[in-house]
């Protein structure tokens, strides 16, 4: 297997955001939180208003690796089997042969995921925990680098399903995708003018610069970095402190300080380190837990948000030093 050092993996992760950026300008802070999860095993949710380019950075993103992508769009009328697959009857060999769905594959960008049914959505549980799918009884391996990229519209209501808790859980961040500012907009708009209308163009100028082999070799630097005591202790205290916060309803679970842990060790090998800082723990907090809490009846009536009761939970727990 490809051997990486610190550095080497720092000039990787700095050229993939180099690729993406010729197709999605102004997402920085997602871009990193997407590489983040990958290197970490886990999946990420984008959600943000129509038109913000959340499709079009998973798109990017799964272009920059050398691996295989897949697709679902999530509508009303989608079922499990559309999914996973499923075992169809052949009359010519009078025997069942496997026709393996869309999830098979290592890059899933679940398109609109709270347009599908809580039946269909719950298809995806045991493929984001275990990377398995079970289809009549035999469970059927997804692969090591199997990753759900989900993306979500928060405005429309009309024709979705929101996510259940369990479902939420299984992603390892919940990004927020907001517009972009005027400088970046119009930059955006100045670079295809000058491209064909044609939508695929935006993604064909990007080029793969880490593959199977490479990854796995970051993800093993990744593996053997260690996290002190304290900054295990401080995860720890965080988590805790969402199941005591009045404006909390219900709080983090012990898989999401776990969650945690995992991506404070990518955030710190993609920064050139092998060790963590409470810096890691803080910028990482908000995109793991906002999708993970309840909040209270207060919280709600003052208007106040998962971010804003986090920041205050952020705010009242000791920093280690």
């Amino acid at each position: 297997m490809t051997q990486l050092t610190l550095e080497q993996f720092a000039e990787r992760a700095s050229a993939m955001r180099a690729e993406i950026a010729k197709a999605v300008r102004g997402q920085a802070e997602a871009v990193d939180h997407l590489m983040v999860s990958t290197f970490a095993r886990g999946h990420c949710l984008l959600e943000g208003p129509p038109g913000t380019a959340k499709t079009l950075l998973a798109r990017s993103f799964s272009a920059a690796l050398s691996l295989q992508f897949g697709r679902i769009q999530f509508t009303p009328d989608l079922m499990p089997g559309d999914v996973l697959g499923a075992n169809l009857f052949e009359f010519a060999t009078s025997e069942f042969r496997l026709v393996k769905g869309p999830v098979f594959t290592d890059i899933l960008l679940a398109d609109e995921i709270n347009r599908a049914p809580p039946k269909t959505q719950a298809a995806l549980l045991q493929a984001m925990n275990e990377r398995v799918v079970t289809i009549d009884g035999v469970d059927h391996q997804l692969g090591a680098y199997f990753q759900v990229i989900a993306t979500q519209n928060p405005i429309e209501q009309q024709g979705t399903y929101p996510l259940p808790e369990a479902q939420n859980d299984r992603f390892l961040f919940k990004v927020l995708i907001d517009y972009p500012d005027r400088d970046v907009e119009l930059d955006i708009l100045q670079r295809h003018a000058a491209q064909p209308l044609d939508v695929g163009v935006r993604t064909d100028a990007i080029n793969a610069v880490m593959t199977a082999s490479d990854l796995d070799a970051a993800r093993a630097l990744i593996d053997s970095i260690r996290l002190d005591e304290k900054i295990l202790a401080y995860i720890v205290d965080l988590v805790r402190a969402t199941r005591d916060d009045p404006d909390i309803r219900e709080g983090a679970s012990t898989r999401a300080a776990d969650a945690i842990a995992a991506a404070v060790r990518a955030a710190a090998a993609l920064d050139g380190r092998d060790y963590a800082i409470p810096d890691d723990v803080q910028a990482l907090i908000l995109p793991a837990l906002r999708h993970r809490i309840m909040l209270g009846p207060s919280a709600e009536i003052e208007g106040r948000t998962a971010d804003d009761v986090l920041k205050a939970v952020i705010a009242r727990i000791e920093v280690p030093r």
